[in-house]
């Protein structure tokens, strides 16, 4: 796509033999709108979702129509900022767990995998937001960690997917138990499991069965982990390869007095922290291709679109489109200083637009920040080796090798 891309523009179309149909390709903002705000209602989801729908059920990442609108109808009031704020306590243990790891590898010189810690310590995240306590049953009733085969397969491929298929199951056991119980939180604070349970469509009154929690369940732990852990990935790596960013970050979080359990109001505003982690998602787009399949004929970058064509647009390359960002292949935070007013909105899009915007993109800052300003008041990352890096553009966009880096105590002059 970066070679066609160099030598065709912002529109092309590509023949893919294993379909035996064009893939027509879109990367201006424009076209961008159109697909995901303005005409959104003539696209249904594309290539790829069939896979994730076997693996994950019918959640909202697949689902279509009436039954999608039903379905975040119900979700959207569970990630209101008034319920985020109380995983606060969650998401700052489970940073100060691998806290105590990190402090302990690096009195002993020991590197650290930066990108197998930051799957377990999100995966840890948010299945305490779903489950609550009922974590803790699964481990016992399995005799195991049942989630590890998340951080430890690598490969989405059939192995994985037999093995989610019986983790689902053992979900489903969960979810039914806890309605048998009356469906409350399973803790004292809320989690996910009893707030779909209790949730109902203000349409039609109606709930969600048990298939319908788990699916939804399943799709939450895929997406709600992977790609936080990914973005946080990419972070620590730039971070790691631009010290003048790095000494701004660490300088606007030491004059911030830590506290135990940071809040979200509290961390939203650092200012610079959120432009790292912003500008970390331009550069490394966790999601960096979507795909739509067109319903009726459209007109997209000055070509019509027949019916039934398979439709991708990537926002990694949205995110470098040279009529809106300068230097933008540089790791250049204060480019969203004024974001709003230099530039359209849809030139930045890491969790999506529209009516499919990602429900979850405030928890995940939410998570990214907590831990920035945990971890960068007391190190300094760097890689081991200093080897080209590479990426897969698989689901998620990763690095085809983990980042092993080298940890150093910072010395702080907080005032």
């Amino acid at each position: 796509m970066r070679t066609i891309y160099a030598q065709l523009g912002d529109a092309y179309r590509v023949y893919a033999p294993g379909r035996q149909s064009h893939t027509w390709v879109f990367n201006h903002p424009d076209d961008v709108r159109r697909i995901l705000i303005s005409n959104h209602k003539n696209y249904a989801k594309g290539v790829g979702f069939d896979r994730i729908k076997i693996l994950l059920g019918n959640g909202i990442i697949v689902s279509e129509g009436e039954f999608w609108k039903r379905q975040r109808r119900m979700l959207q009031p569970t990630f209101h900022r008034r319920v985020l704020a109380q995983f606060d306590t969650l998401i700052a243990r489970a940073n100060d767990r691998l806290l105590a790891e990190w402090d302990r590898k690096c009195e002993a010189g020991e590197p650290v995998d930066v990108t197998a810690d930051m799957s377990t310590m999100t995966l840890e995240i948010i299945l305490g937001a779903i489950f609550g306590d009922d974590l803790a049953a699964m481990h016992a009733e399995t005799g195991e960690n049942p989630f590890a085969v998340l951080t430890e397969e690598s490969e989405r491929d059939l192995r994985f997917a037999y093995s989610f298929h019986k983790l689902r199951a053992l979900i489903g056991r969960f979810v039914a138990r806890r309605r048998a119980a009356g469906g409350k939180p399973a803790g004292d604070g809320p989690d996910y499991v009893s707030m779909m349970l209790s949730a109902k469509d203000k349409e039609t009154g109606t709930g969600m069965t048990d298939k319908e929690v788990v699916d939804e369940i399943t799709t939450m732990v895929i997406a709600g982990h992977e790609t936080t852990a990914s973005a946080l990935n990419w972070t620590w790596f730039l971070l790691g390869e631009h010290p003048d960013v790095e000494a701004r970050l660490h300088a606007e979080i030491d004059a911030d007095p830590e506290v135990a359990v940071p809040s979200l109001q509290h961390v939203e505003e650092l200012p610079y922290s959120n432009m790292v982690i912003r500008e970390a998602m331009r550069l490394y787009p966790p999601v960096w291709v979507i795909s739509r399949k067109t319903i009726e004929a459209d007109q997209l970058g000055g070509f019509t679109v027949p019916p039934g064509t398979d439709v991708f647009f990537s926002p990694y390359f949205v995110h470098r489109h040279p009529d809106f960002w300068s230097d933008a292949e540089k790791f250049i935070p204060d480019r969203f200083e004024r974001f709003e007013e230099d530039r359209p909105k849809l030139t930045y899009l890491p969790f999506s637009a529209g009516a499919h915007h990602c429900i979850g993109e405030t928890l995940a800052i939410f998570e990214m920040l907590v831990h920035l300003n945990r971890f960068a008041r007391r190190f300094s990352l760097r890689r081991v080796d200093s080897d080209p890096v590479s990426f897969e553009a698989l689901i998620n966009l990763r690095a085809t090798r983990p980042f092993i880096m080298r940890l150093s105590r910072r010395t702080r002059n907080q005032p």
